[in-house]
């Protein structure tokens, strides 16, 4: 599961104590599912409620002369001023969550109300047996599997290494500027390319792998802006809000992928003579677009300290040990919910079929009961 802990984000800001009637400078921290503020001197958390619980969030003037953000939260209003590096930067960010938390949490609460404790619970016990067994020999297959994993990711890091010098040596072998350039002879062959472009623009439209919502950082540029991340399988895509291209990598430009956490990830292509090109994106939806991008660019990815966690909990044995149970789970109730058609196919005799229909259904509710734990 996600370290629900994780601070995304954190701002200098001051906060309007209500009880005193004075604004307290601290720092304003993010977490996927909560917002919190500290004090710098006294160090007491002054502010932390769930972002599912805010009502609204605007911008507005305290006095009538300071810019502010206040966050309604059920019926209380958090005052906060004095934003760095700016009002806009954290309305963005915590609009993102915000949101995608809503849409996430929908219908979740319908569901869990007013189950009842039935014989989901008791085929749930039966598993758990199993599935700690799994969880034990999946420890040990886990340790054993780390110093694989870390012999691989140096010799990923290796090659990715000389792919981005073996472009930059080329660049330098065969300077613009160089009167006997091997690219003035290339100069018939690229018009070619740049006229199909238009071709293989509406191809890439076709092969979208996923597109998920950003927060969208150029180089080291304080603000920030909403747009979409696009995955293809010939490269990136960088949009804004009204769908207008901002940048696109394609595979072979991207030099280094850096994942920050879970929810930020930095994308690079370095040249030469010139400022790289790196934008960084953060997102809700990130841990669904990460497992992607380590498919895509094994070689160039780079998980930080704050996203090793993260990395190897998705290749933990566990994980897939677990599903497989799951997966049993799920045959298993849909055998039982329809007993006309067995799990094992027409192999099951005349007698079991009579005797799952002599036992008591399990109802649609129940199998989500037990679907959900």
């Amino acid at each position: 599961l996600m370290n629900e802990d994780i601070r995304i984000h954190s701002w200098p800001c001051s906060y309007y104590l209500d009880t005193s009637k004075q604004w307290v400078s601290g720092r304003l921290s993010l977490t996927p599912v909560a917002i919190k503020f500290t004090a710098d001197k006294t160090g007491e958390l002054l502010v932390n409620f769930h972002l599912s619980s805010i009502s609204e969030i605007k911008k507005e003037s305290s006095n009538l002369i300071f810019s502010s953000l206040t966050i309604l939260e059920k019926n209380t209003k958090h005052w906060f001023s004095s934003l760095q590096p700016s009002r806009n930067v954290v309305f963005n960010i915590l609009e993102h969550f915000w949101r995608e938390q809503l849409l996430s949490s929908q219908g979740a609460g319908a569901e869990a109300a007013g189950l009842q404790s039935t014989k989901g619970k008791e085929l749930t016990g039966l598993l758990t047996g199993s599935q700690k067994r799994l969880e034990d020999t999946a420890k040990v297959l886990h340790y054993q599997g780390e110093q694989f994993d870390n012999i691989m990711r140096g010799l990923n890091k290796i090659e990715g290494d000389m792919d981005v010098a073996d472009r930059l040596l080329t660049e330098l072998e065969s300077p613009s500027w160089w009167p006997f350039s091997s690219k003035l002879w290339k100069v018939p062959l690229e018009t070619k390319p740049k006229e199909t472009a238009t071709v293989s623009d509406s191809k890439n439209q076709e092969g979208i792998i996923i597109r998920i919502p950003v927060i969208i950082t150029h180089r080291t540029d304080s603000n920030v802006k909403p747009g979409k991340l696009t995955l293809f399988a010939s490269g990136l895509e960088i949009s804004d809000c009204n769908s207008q291209v901002i940048h696109r990598f394609e595979s072979k430009d991207v030099d280094d992928i850096r994942v920050h956490t879970p929810y930020e990830i930095s994308v690079r292509q370095r040249f030469i003579g010139k400022p790289d090109t790196s934008y960084r994106l953060l997102s809700a939806k990130m841990p669904e677009a990460i497992p992607i991008l380590e498919m895509q660019f094994s070689k160039k990815i780079q998980f930080l300290e704050d996203a090793l966690g993260f990395a190897g909990a998705r290749k933990s044995p566990q994980v897939d040990l677990g599903t497989s149970i799951w997966q049993a789970a799920t045959g298993l109730l849909g055998g039982a919910v329809q007993p006309d058609s067995p799990v094992g196919g027409r192999e099951g005799t005349d007698s079991d079929q009579v005797q799952l229909q002599k036992q008591e259904k399990i109802s649609q509710e129940e199998a989500k009961e037990l679907k959900q734990v």
